[in-house]
């Protein structure tokens, strides 16, 4: 997963995640990643529109975003 994360933060590249919430809250986003940490990225949410904070530990799945797919929740 950090190969994809690197990857997308050095190409711009948007990307699609899979993330469960603290409170248990599963949702799909769009992100493009402004920052990687350790333990947490700054990404760019297309769902929410504003920068937002993700927890590594958080992700189910994450992928390059194909274009025409379409966010199943936010």
């Amino acid at each position: 997963m950090d190969g994809i994360l690197k990857r997308a933060l050095d190409n711009k590249q948007k990307l699609e995640l899979i993330y469960i919430a603290n409170e248990g809250n599963i949702s799909q986003r769009v992100i493009r990643v402004v920052s990687i940490k350790e333990g947490t990225i700054l990404a760019y949410c297309y769902t929410r529109k504003t920068v937002r904070s993700f927890k590594l530990a958080n992700f189910l799945s994450v992928h390059p975003y194909m274009e025409g797919k379409g966010v199943i929740n936010g």
